[in-house]
């Protein structure tokens, strides 16, 4: 089986892919001090919990924004696996996309993985809004070509600044607000209103802009854990993909290894 790591600011996702077939996902917090006996400890805890073992691993892709964390990866995966991991856009495993922008080697690969497993199903223009620790925006036309996008700070990093510059705003739950009245008659739910339907204005109002400037039919994909949060009160998404960036990382080792 493949194991695909996805090393982000906030977490590092690994899923285990039975061919096409996700048979196991699990995250643990991203820190690049974090060793490969580390992690190691924690793996195999949870592959057993699968009726699985470390020999059940066949292979290795990394995609990793987090530059420090790809050493202690890659060691994991050949003292642990047994196996030379494949890193997203190096080597065999090249993007094998034009990456149409300015300065091409700042793209973050989790930006060109999503690009790469939408292109695969839709195959238009389209528009990924990645809900992250960032929220990105990014634009791919229909032969798949990466265009440029968007980087605005992630809902979370704006609520922990709007708290931590503030002397007496409280923390508050990050949810949907009750309905969709904008007047809040407490200071939470006036911070709740401010920070969730001020976000829901920035996409609706980002994805209209970009849509006139592609000028063409464009589809709008969301990904990233806060994704399902916006699905329900917007009707900009086209789709929910919530494992876009695991996709992308099975279709570029498939490429990879021409299977």
């Amino acid at each position: 089986m493949l194991l695909a790591i996805d090393a982000g600011n906030t977490n590092v996702v690994f899923a285990l892919f039975d061919g096409s077939e996700i048979k196991a996902r699990w995250r643990i917090a991203t820190d690049p001090r974090r060793t490969a006996d580390e992690y190691v400890v924690w793996l195999r805890q949870l592959l057993e919990l699968n009726d699985l073992g470390l020999d059940d691993v066949e292979a290795v892709i990394i995609g990793t924004v987090v530059p420090r964390a790809l050493h202690n990866l890659t060691v994991l995966s050949e003292k642990y696996f047994g196996v030379t991991p494949l890193v997203a856009g190096r080597g065999d495993a090249e993007w094998g996309v034009a990456l149409d922008v300015a300065q091409p080697d700042t793209v973050g690969a989790d930006r060109v993985l999503n690009i790469i497993a939408a292109h695969e199903t839709y195959k238009q223009d389209i528009v990924i809004i990645d809900f992250g620790t960032a929220t990105t925006f990014d634009v791919a036309d229909y032969d798949g070509a990466y265009k440029g996008g968007v980087i605005a700070p992630g809902i979370n990093l704006s609520l922990d600044a709007l708290v931590g510059k503030t002397a007496q705003l409280p923390r508050i739950a990050l949810e949907a607000p009750d309905d969709e009245n904008v007047i809040g008659r407490t200071t939470e739910s006036q911070m709740l209103i401010g920070i969730f339907w001020g976000y829901v204005g920035m996409i609706e109002g980002l994805v209209k802009r970009t849509k006139l400037q592609i000028g063409r039919p464009t589809k709008v994909i969301a990904t990233g854990g806060l994704a399902v949060l916006f699905d329900e009160h917007t009707d900009v998404f086209d789709h929910l993909e919530s494992d876009l960036t695991l996709r992308g990382l099975l279709i570029l080792y498939q490429r990879a290894t021409n299977t």
